[in-house]
């Protein structure tokens, strides 16, 4: 990256837009705050008109932050607007066993009084983030916005919205999830596979405090997550096999709880649904190419993992951040933007660590979800070894809270 081969600047004058963002969830916004922040024009096209983007009311999902990703919400100016709503994750207990047969005598336990740098992470409602992002994006100048548009044809540099708008632009960024049309359209084919588990979303209030402790209770069916958000109230992420999860989201709310409790157990007292119930399919997909010409993938339409592990936004982040990086210094060196030499540089940077982060949540997966004796005495045994491991428990901290690795600058606070 030090010494790239100088690639003759595309003049602004050709361009609608220096970035095209498809793509208007939480990642596709928190690029092109940072890239507007360094005065480049960004363009997002968000498929969902912008009333119903406004979120108000708690519609049941939070989103586990890493430290390294609230460092970059920090950097684009947007987290002051969030962090009064965000309970911060002091405590992560990882347990083993079946439901209503309580958890095996192994645990790890991670406390964040173990690292130097505070807090693991913060879970912060869908609400409070998006629109944070929104309301920052709605202040930006150099930000436009195309809500309620859909890109239905895509060259090298532009794209077509189906109002007939053609917009052209440096880069295309393809923010646009698991089913990324801008991938298809580049020619980007994936590689992947179903887990034969779908992860029910929702949130609870209980009666007693959860202490910013973060649960993680693995079962022969798939995880139960559950994750302190503000207030008496806790996320959940609960991983089941399809055709049970399918029987368990038909259920009314007072149904839903009974099959939940045997799972959850009594430890924060009497729980109540708050919100709504959402349901997800797991399954492993990575794009076999991050790049294309005059293309970028972030997020889910670069890869998208088994959220064992909590990892799925922050990994997108560290796209963001990532290709803010690599855009930033070849800004700086008078290079073309989107050129081959400028993306290969971002694909290079993020390729091995999402590959690592795939194969690692897969393990982790196949070694959990299933109720064979020995596995069980193999995973019990091992996380017993590494909570009596002082050095080896807060390398896994900070693998959690986003602080290994080849930081990009936003993230190293």
């Amino acid at each position: 990256m030090d010494n790239p081969a100088r690639q003759p600047i595309l003049r602004s004058m050709t361009h609608d837009t220096d970035i095209a963002i498809v793509g208007g969830g939480l990642n596709g916004p928190a690029l092109a705050l940072a890239l507007a922040r360094i005065g480049l024009r960004v363009t997002v096209i968000d498929a969902l008109p912008a009333p119903t983007r406004a979120l108000s009311d708690f519609d049941g999902r939070s989103y586990a932050l890493a430290l390294a990703s609230v460092r970059l919400l920090r950097g684009i100016g947007v987290w002051d607007a969030v962090a009064e709503h965000a309970q911060p994750m002091l405590e992560i207990k990882v347990t083993d066993g079946r439901a209503g047969e309580g958890a095996a005598p192994w645990m790890l336990h991670f406390d964040h009084a173990e690292i130097e740098e505070g807090p693991m992470g913060y879970m912060v409602e869908d609400r409070h983030l998006r629109r944070a992002l929104l309301a920052a994006m709605d202040a930006e100048a150099r930000i436009t916005q195309r809500s309620g548009e859909r890109v239905e044809a895509q060259t090298a540099g532009s794209v077509t919205l189906a109002s007939g708008d053609t917009i052209r632009a440096a880069l295309v960024v393809g923010a646009d999830g698991r089913q990324s049309g801008t991938a298809q359209r580049a020619g980007i084919t994936r590689t992947g596979w179903g887990y034969g588990q779908t992860a029910i979303v929702c949130a609870v209030d209980h009666a007693l405090p959860h202490n910013g402790i973060a649960h993680q209770f693995f079962m022969p069916a798939g995880p139960l997550a559950i994750l302190p958000i503000t207030g008496n109230r806790s996320s959940i992420v609960w991983a089941e096999t399809d055709a049970r999860a399918a029987q368990i989201m038909a259920l009314d709310d007072a149904q839903f709880l009974d099959a939940l409790r045997p799972a959850f157990g009594s430890f924060l007292g009497e729980i109540s649904v708050t919100g709504k119930r959402f349901s997800y399919p797991l399954t492993l997909t990575i794009a076999d190419r991050f790049i294309a010409e005059r293309v970028a993938l972030v997020g889910d339409a670069a890869h998208g993992v088994h959220p064992i592990a909590g990892q799925g936004l922050n990994a997108g982040l560290r796209d963001v951040a990532a290709l803010f990086d690599v855009l930033r210094d070849a800004r700086q060196r008078g290079e073309d933007i989107g050129s081959p030499a400028v993306l290969a540089r971002y694909e290079q940077w993020r390729r091995f660590d999402t590959t690592t982060l795939a194969i690692a949540t897969d393990t982790f997966n196949k070694l959990f979800s299933n109720d064979n004796p020995l596995l069980r005495v193999v995973r019990d045994v091992g996380m017993g070894l590494v909570n009596a491991a002082p050095a080896l428990r807060r390398s896994f901290i900070r693998e959690a809270a986003g602080l290994t690795g080849d930081l990009p600058s936003l993230m190293k606070g």
